[in-house]
C-alpha cells in the first residue's frame, strides 16, 4: 500500500507537470516542470523524502528497460538514420563532452562553496 501512495504522489506532481506544458506557453517539456516542483516540494519539506523514497528507487532500477523502445525504435528507423550517421556521431560526442564539461565545472564550482562555508 505505501508504494502505492508514493507512487500517485509521483504522478500527481507528474500531472501538474503536464497541466502547467499546456497552460505557460514555453518550449519546456512537462517532465521538467514536474521535477522542478517535487526538488522544490522536497527542498521546502512540503514533501517528505521518506514519502517518495522507495517508489524513487524503484524507478531508477528499472530506468534502464525505459531505454527498450527508444533503441528499438533507432534499430526501426536505421535506414533512414544511415544517411546522417556522420552528422548523429558528431553530435553526440560533442554533446556529450560538452555536459561532461559543464556538470563537471558546476561540481567544483559547489564543491569551493561548500568548503568556503565549512572553513566559516
Amino acid at each position: 500500500m505505501k508504494y502505492i501512495v508514493q507512487f500517485e504522489i509521483i504522478i500527481a506532481i507528474s500531472l501538474i507537470g503536464e497541466l502547467l506544458n499546456r497552460i505557460i506557453p514555453l518550449p519546456i517539456p512537462a517532465s521538467i516542470y514536474g521535477m522542478v516542483i517535487l526538488f522544490t516540494a522536497l527542498c521546502t519539506g512540503v514533501i517528505k523524502l521518506s514519502a517518495v523514497r522507495e517508489t524513487g528507487k524503484f524507478l531508477i532500477y528499472i530506468m534502464p528497460m525505459m531505454f527498450i523502445p527508444a533503441t528499438v525504435g533507432l534499430l526501426e528507423s536505421w535506414s533512414v538514420m544511415q544517411e546522417f550517421l556522420t552528422a548523429i556521431i558528431v553530435i553526440s560526442l560533442v554533446s556529450t563532452v560538452l555536459v561532461m564539461a559543464f556538470t563537471g565545472h558546476i561540481t567544483q564550482f559547489i564543491i569551493k562553496l561548500k568548503n568556503k562555508e565549512d572553513k566559516k
